[in-house]
């Protein structure tokens, strides 16, 4: 149990850490790596707690540069394209198999939510990736759209930031306000799906959960958080385009592994 404790702290220590320098988000490159250790819905409502936690922080320092007219406009349609969002990866999990398949001797199973959650990782880390997506951005007048696009992916699955950059970088907005706009968006559908999160699945499934899983999961979420607060505020953040795409290429790998049903 020692050495189960060690792996996963250690690991998300790790992955916290490489956000500073591979480009992507701390929740786009988290939420994989808990995937790894424990069922998927508890992996997007962990990284939705380090996440949150983060961005209290930064709210805390640039809050107040918010511009409270735009995050109506966008971070309002987001709230409620969380809700539907998180909802869904509720509904997704209960859902039977698709099919299944066995490799030596061992059943893997094809869910739903797997192949949707899969299939995400991949697409985002493709968005990342490639130069044509990192410099896509969005008129203002698209707010609300970007709002619902972005709460209900991140609902979902917990990929909103490189929607929300998309259509807030032209929304006119000094980069404070831009810091300030985006981070207080991020608090809000962080609370959303966090209470849905804990209202739909949590009450429903906490029984079925082993007690020492809970424990693990606490410790790993700590450890995470304490990776990503320390490197935010003892380095500054680069991206290292090597770094970038030995990331990318570990995100889809372990997208398409779980879409297969092999994780």
């Amino acid at each position: 149990m020692i050495l189960e404790y060690l792996i996963v702290c250690g690991t998300a220590i790790i992955v916290s850490g490489l956000t500073l320098f591979s480009g992507f988000g701390l929740g786009t490159v988290l939420m994989p790596a808990f995937a790894l250790f424990f069922p998927i819905p508890l992996a997007v409502a962990a990284t939705a707690v380090v996440h949150l936690a983060n961005n209290l922080f930064k709210v805390m320092l640039v809050g107040r540069k918010a511009d409270w007219h735009v995050i109506a406009r966008f971070a309002l349609p987001a709230a409620l394209a969380a809700l539907l969002g998180a909802f869904l990866l509720t509904a997704f999990e209960q859902s039977s198999p698709l099919w299944s398949y066995q490799i030596g001797g061992r059943t893997h199973e094809v869910t739903l939510l797997k192949l949707i959650i899969g299939l995400l990782i991949v697409a985002f880390a493709f968005f990342e990736l490639l130069p044509r997506f990192q410099n896509l951005v969005f008129d203002r007048r698209y707010l609300p759209l970007g709002g619902l696009l972005s709460g209900f992916f991140g609902g979902l699955s917990g990929h909103q930031g490189a929607l929300r950059a998309a259509f807030l970088i032209k929304a006119g907005l000094e980069k404070e306000a831009f810091i300030g706009t985006g981070t207080v968006s991020a608090v809000i559908v962080d609370v959303v799906r966090l209470g849905v999160y804990g209202a739909s699945f949590y009450t429903a499934k906490l029984g079925e959960i082993p007690r020492e899983l809970w424990g693990l999961l606490l410790v790993a979420t700590l450890a995470a958080f304490l990776g990503a607060f320390l490197g935010v505020r003892m380095m500054k953040k680069i991206t290292l385009r090597a770094v970038q795409f030995m990331v990318g290429a570990m995100l889809i790998i372990v997208g398409v592994a779980m879409a297969g049903g092999l994780l």
